[in-house]
């Protein structure tokens, strides 16, 4: 794989697109095979193709630290998140973040009252290092095989000054696929906007509790999004369409992708299997 800013991301070579055709007198894609550095082209609109931005097939032997950053606190409830090879780790071709008990590879830190989280997870995002305002967001991702509660995982993007610009939820989050081993079935994808979150989940606005992925296999998640509409797909069909056109929305998000451990009706039992792995096969983004 070459790079764009180190071994473990591939290059981004930013292609014209085929010229359109005229067809029956309206205007269709070229019929040859456009690709990039994403690989085959996304059709955009049926005169245009997505322009790639960005693409990441972690076929390296470890994780491109200038592209993405490793999260390392304590944080709250069972779980921390630690900056070890046992939570964060490429290899074989894929990005693997796992959950492990603390103290098995990976030690939490302690917290103000000396006490440490029970797990270790692994949270990677691109925070102060790449963001993007619009445009399409795609992973491939499989996570543990399970219908044991306990395990969560995400793939979600938030503003590149999420810690500085503005509170929770006014300030945005697009969370593309949230996985709950509680719901070995489903994906869950949650728009949060607005200074109340919109009053709270409303299947068909900001979030969508029908959308069918199984878990311990490979499932593809996509965003795309632009001023006025944000649609989530899952393995190629919309999952959830938004037009309200948020103000949250028009600014550039950066991109986080996480395993973690449950919480409430989804934390982790006896049976839970630990460690538990993610793995994402690749990112790419297009403009």
């Amino acid at each position: 794989m070459l790079s764009l800013f180190g071994a473990a991301l591939s290059a981004v070579v930013l292609l014209v697109a085929p010229a359109a055709t005229q067809s029956g007198g309206s205007e269709v894609v070229a019929a040859k095979a456009y690709r990039d550095a994403c690989g085959a082209g996304k059709i955009r609109t049926r005169s245009t193709y997505w322009t790639c931005t960005l693409v990441d097939d972690f076929n390296g032997t470890a994780l491109n630290r200038k592209l993405w950053h490793v999260m390392a606190q304590p944080s709250e409830g069972l779980a921390c998140q630690v900056d070890s090879p046992a939570t964060v780790s490429v290899s074989g071709g894929t990005l693997k973040l796992r959950a492990v008990r603390s103290g098995s590879g990976a030690t939490c830190p302690p917290r103000w009252n000396g006490a440490r989280g029970t797990y270790a997870t692994g949270w990677i995002n691109t925070f102060n290092k790449w963001s993007q305002q619009y445009g399409r967001f795609e992973v491939r991702m499989r996570n543990t095989d399970t219908r044991t509660p306990g395990l969560q995982e995400a793939f979600w993007l938030w503003p590149d000054m999420r810690y500085s610009g503005g509170f929770w939820p006014d300030h945005g989050e697009i969370d593309v696929v949230e996985t709950y081993s509680q719901y070995p079935d489903l994906m869950v994808p949650y728009l949060h906007y607005t200074f109340n979150d919109n009053g709270g989940p409303i299947p068909g606005l900001n979030t969508a509790w029908n959308c069918q992925a199984k878990r311990g296999v490979w499932n593809t998640y996509a965003l795309e999004w632009d001023a006025n509409r944000v649609s989530i797909f899952v393995n190629g069909q919309l999952c959830l369409t938004n037009t309200a056109g948020a103000p949250t929305f028009r600014k550039r998000f950066i991109m986080s992708l996480s395993q973690m451990i449950g919480v409430g009706g989804n934390s982790p039992t006896a049976g839970t299997p630990i460690p538990a792995t993610t793995e994402v096969d690749y990112v790419k983004v297009w403009r």
